[in-house]
Formats: structure tokens, C-alpha cells, sequence
């Protein structure tokens, strides 16, 4: 019987996960429309809570003065990076000679940029619910406190590393780091909320041994993550193409940016062939309505929606509604697949 206080940790755990998935796709918004500049500075938007709706309300000099902070903030980081032995980078840094370059005020930019962070405050206020929360298991299972206080660590360097995101002006490898930590805080809270779950139930039996479905989803998740960073990696290269284009020949970036894009396309592919695999071990070892198979036949569904959306990228000039699915659904594929793993881990046989 699981007692009511760790019911409401399971839901609250829950919430914040829907939530986190959520602000993902805020940021996913923001990416495809151009917005991640909206707002030149962080935490406030132009200096105030509520942001400006008319270029009136700002100061006349606005674009040197949030340039003027812009690098300002980046010298700093450039020597932190000089600190941890990344001479390179901090002097790609230094050297970005679009980081200087002033932006023009866009209502419609600022404010889904706005609501972007809105998300992300909400996040973070949820997490440090679910922290407190977690005391509740300070007698049966620590683990779960220390890994809810760690993604308190995460979201604070990931606010951070927001507003690195911003004075850097979207520099690539920032903004594929500031994605990967999303991913580090969303595997957190799956996992407290499995663990959670988890803890008052015997674990599963099945008659054949799972090893090799064990290996085949690891092996999906690692790959599910690299497609991430390569996905993020291929908007970098479009975004620097439609630059150089003055963002017309849209029909053409795709076939600009090399081969970056076969890479993540074939790769791709092995991410659905080897999933169809791991559907087929699914439907094998558990029937009937068990939760190994429901999320077997929602990761199906996720990779149709990822095929089709890539289809639609790559064949209609990147439309950025398609753009926001693609983003969004990579997490949720990775959210499932490492919610699978952790129940087949667990998974027992009858040989063993």
C-alpha cells in the first residue's frame, strides 16, 4: 500500500515532467521563429519583468547597452572557460563578431521568448517541490532525495547557461550543451518518478531472459541522444546558411550545410529499424496490459510522428511548425525509451 504522501511526491513528479516537456517545447517555439535573441538580456526582458510591447518604451540607445552587457558577460565566461583549460573556445568567444552586432526590438520575438522563460521559472519552481517533497523518503529510499536535490544543481546551472545562450547570441556548442542538460534533467526525473513508482511492487517475471532487450534500449537511448545533438548541430548549420542568404532560397539551406545532415538522417534510420526490433522483443516476452508494451506501442507511434515530420523538413523547405514537432517529439522518444529501460532492468526470468 503506498501511503498518501509519496502518492502526491508520484504525481507531483509526474506534473513536473509534463511541465519540463512542455518547456522544451516553448524552446522549440522559440528556435523555429527566431525568437532565442527577443529578449537581449537575462533574467529580465529589456530591464523589466513584464516585457515592452513598442519599441517606445525602450531607452533610444538599447541596442549599444545590451551589446555593451552582452560582452561584458561573455569576457567573463570566456575566462571561465580559460580557467577549465578551453583556450579555443573561450577565444572563439571573444572573436564572434556577431555576438556585437545589436538587435532590433520584435514584439512577437520578445514575447515568445517571454513565455519561454515564464516555462522555465515554472520548472524550476516545480523542482524545488519535488525536492522538498522527496524528504518524505528519507527513511526508505535516499536515493530519491539526492537526486531531486541534484536537479536542483542542473536547473540552476541550466538558468545559467540560459543566459550564456543569450550574450553568446545562440552560439552552436552552447546552445547543444544547454539542450543536453535538459535531457540530464528530464532522465532525473523519470527516474525518481520510476523508482517511486516502483517501490512497493515486486519486480516483473517473464519466461526468457531480457539481456539482450536490456542491451538493444541502451543502445537506442545513446543513439536517441546523439540524433539530438546532431538535430541541434543541423539547425546550427541552417541557421548560419539562411544567414548568408538573408534568409531567402529557403528551399536551398538543406543542401548547404554538407553532410551533417546525411549523418543525421541515416542515422535516423537505424534509430527506427533498431526500435522496430525492440517492439518485436517487446511483443514477445510481455503481453496483455502491461506497461512494457504500452510504451512500446507509444514509442511506434512517436517514431511515425518523427518520420513524418522529417519528411516534412526535409521535402517542404523546413516548415517551422514541423521544425517544433520534431524537436519535441526527440525527448518524448527519449522520455519513453528510458522509461522502458528501467522497467525491462528490472524485469526478472524464470531460468535465472
Amino acid at each position: 500500500m503506498v501511503p498518501k504522501s509519496e502518492k502526491r511526491f508520484i504525481r507531483l513528479n509526474l506534473i513536473t515532467i509534463v511541465v519540463t516537456l512542455i518547456l522544451i517545447l516553448a524552446g522549440a517555439v522559440v528556435r523555429s521563429t527566431g525568437s532565442g535573441m527577443g529578449c537581449p538580456d537575462w533574467p529580465k526582458c529589456f530591464d523589466q519583468y513584464v516585457p515592452p510591447t513598442s519599441v517606445d518604451q525602450l531607452p533610444k540607445d538599447y541596442k549599444q547597452k545590451y551589446v555593451a552587457g552582452r560582452l561584458a558577460k561573455n569576457e567573463r565566461f570566456a575566462k571561465l572557460l580559460d580557467k577549465m583549460g578551453k583556450s579555443n573556445l573561450a577565444d572563439s568567444i571573444r572573436h564572434d563578431q556577431t555576438i556585437s552586432v545589436p538587435e532590433s526590438f520584435n514584439v512577437a520575438n520578445t514575447w515568445t521568448e517571454y513565455i519561454n522563460r515564464l516555462a522555465g521559472v515554472t520548472t524550476g519552481f516545480l523542482l524545488i517541490a519535488v525536492a522538498g517533497f522527496s524528504l518524505i523518503y528519507r527513511k526508505s529510499a535516499k536515493r530519491i532525495i539526492i537526486l531531486s536535490i541534484f536537479n536542483l544543481f542542473v536547473v540552476v546551472i541550466q538558468a545559467w547557461l540560459g543566459s550564456i545562450v543569450v550574450s553568446t547570441n545562440l552560439t552552436a556548442w552552447v546552445v547543444t550543451v544547454h539542450m543536453l542538460l535538459a535531457l540530464v534533467l528530464l532522465a532525473v526525473l523519470v527516474y525518481t518518478y520510476y523508482y517511486a513508482q516502483t517501490l512497493y511492487k515486486v519486480d516483473t517475471v517473464v519466461i526468457s531472459k531480457v539481456f539482450w532487450l536490456k542491451v538493444l534500449i541502451l543502445v537506442s537511448l545513446i543513439l536517441s541522444v546523439l540524433q539530438i545533438v546532431l538535430g541541434t548541430e543541423v539547425r546550427e548549420a541552417i541557421d548560419a546558411v539562411s544567414k548568408s542568404l538573408l534568409y531567402q532560397e529557403r528551399n536551398t539551406w538543406i543542401g548547404k550545410i554538407g553532410d551533417i545532415f546525411s549523418y543525421h538522417r541515416d542515422l535516423a534510420i537505424g534509430v527506427v529499424v533498431l526500435n522496430a526490433f525492440i517492439y518485436q522483443f517487446v511483443m514477445n516476452k510481455f503481453g496483455g496490459k502491461a506497461t512494457e508494451l504500452k510504451l512500446g506501442n507509444s514509442i511506434v507511434l512517436v517514431l511515425l510522428v518523427q518520420i513524418a515530420s522529417g519528411i516534412l523538413l526535409s521535402t517542404f523547405a523546413l516548415p517551422p511548425a514541423a521544425q517544433v514537432v520534431h524537436l519535441v517529439f526527440s525527448t518524448v522518444l527519449f522520455t519513453l525509451q528510458f522509461y522502458l529501460y528501467l522497467l525491462v532492468y528490472r524485469t526478472s526470468t524464470y531460468n535465472q
